[in-house]
């Protein structure tokens, strides 16, 4: 596991990296909206240092919007005064944005690249540790891991029951080995673009040093999945018109870490449109955005993209899509003593026997009466139709041709 090399806090305004007035204004909010604070309680809302919130405000008190109430612990507790209030409120008009304070887009897009999914250290023991839990293909295997290595995007095909969404997702365990920081918020052009989601990323809890930049938060690799609920809409910055801030699109989320496009092919959006939007990030790294004032901006595409689907891919993207996708993997029907070995495991999570010769009776049932071929989703889906009636009957489950052989009845269309 890699650990994230720590940032330094910010001594005075000048290190911050945004402007005074964009600090200034976001603590009058924060004073406005808790009331009274005292500046050891405004330098923890703010993220910054105590030194940092000092010079604030010495800066809004010689404007008169903030005014001192007392001292606690030897440091000032203030207040915002009736001209900060409606300044406050004006400043609240124009965006209601009123949290840990902002990093820099110049320093957020080199925090990106010192990060980056193609800096991952990958070995097979590595591959065979995290999909340990999974009976695979050791051919697979290593081609899942030797894209890991490269960084760049895959396809995950084949048929329906495979496996695909499973492996995608078990890609995962790889990106918790190492740790990353993520800002809270960035900026650009005095306009708030929101990166850390608590929905979305993994906090490391751990006793940070005051020297620490506290504006970045300590995560695994980000885990984003997106599935038919995809729109186009989603891959630009989403602007809130209640508070009129942003919120990063679901790639600026995953930066430094995995996204998983489920069931691709199947989205809302057609997949020409996430090939328009989606060629130059796949094949040069980085991606533009679009504030709402029309400007664009460019950030790193700095991710793991797994598209799966069972969709021949072919049939979804044109040849100049495919070429940037470096890594294609058909995930098929499994052997005969594969599937033994998915049962063997699913009955052992079950807490039901497991039966050689039942089994064997129902792999001739699938192959030749149900006409379908082996995968690896029908010994757990069976199973769990053989619980439910044991469940149902009052009886313990128990794996025989007889009991099979109705979940089979249950399970596969007939005729």
């Amino acid at each position: 596991m890699s650990t994230a090399a720590t940032f330094t806090a910010a001594r005075n305004l000048d290190e911050v990296g945004v402007r005074r007035n964009l600090l200034e204004d976001l603590a009058l909010k924060i004073l406005y909206m808790e009331g009274e604070l005292s500046l050891r309680e405004l330098a923890a809302e703010m993220c910054v240092g105590l030194a940092i919130v000092e010079e604030i405000f010495q800066r809004l008190r010689r404007d008169q919007l903030c005014e001192v109430t007392g001292m606690t612990i030897g440091v000032h507790r203030i207040a915002p005064t009736s001209a900060g209030k409606s300044r406050a409120l004006e400043l609240l008009a124009q965006n209601q944005y009123a949290g840990p304070a902002p990093v820099s887009l110049k320093d957020y897009v080199e925090r990106v690249h010192a990060q980056s999914v193609r800096e991952m250290r990958v070995h097979p023991p590595d591959v065979q540790k995290a999909f340990e839990h999974l009976v695979m293909d050791p051919r697979i295997l290593g081609q899942l891991g030797t894209a890991v290595v490269s960084g760049r995007a895959i396809f995950l095909y084949g048929p329906s029951g495979t496996g695909k969404t499973t492996i995608a997702d078990t890609l995962s365990r790889l990106f918790r080995y190492d740790q990353v920081w993520l800002p809270y918020a960035v900026e650009v052009d005095g306009q708030i673009i929101t990166v850390y989601d608590s929905v979305v990323h993994e906090k490391i809890d751990r006793p940070m040093s005051h020297e620490n930049d506290a504006r970045w938060v300590l995560c695994r690799r980000p885990r984003v999945v997106v599935g038919g609920e995809l729109t186009i809409e989603m891959l630009d910055l989403q602007f809130n018109p209640a508070t009129k801030f942003y919120a990063g699109p679901v790639q600026m989320k995953a930066n430094n870490g995995l996204l998983i496009v489920d069931d691709f092919g199947r989205q809302r959006l057609r997949p020409e449109e996430l090939l328009n939007r989606w060629v130059v990030p796949l094949d040069r790294r980085i991606d533009f955005l679009t504030l709402a004032g029309g400007k664009k901006i460019e950030i790193p595409f700095d991710m793991f993209v797994v598209f799966a689907t069972n969709i021949d891919p072919s049939e979804l993207v044109d040849e100049a899509f495919l070429r940037r996708i470096q890594t294609k993997i058909k995930i098929g029907s499994v052997t005969h003593e594969q599937f033994h070995e998915i049962f063997r495991r699913v009955c052992s999570e079950f807490e039901v026997r497991y039966e050689a010769e039942a089994v064997d009776k129902l792999i001739e049932q699938i192959e030749e009466e149900n006409k379908q071929p082996l995968r690896p989703c029908y010994p757990r889906d069976l199973v769990q139709q053989v619980c439910w009636a044991a469940r149902y009957e009052r009886r313990e489950p128990q794996l025989d041709q007889e009991t099979l052989r109705q979940a089979c009845h249950n399970y596969f269309l007939q005729g």
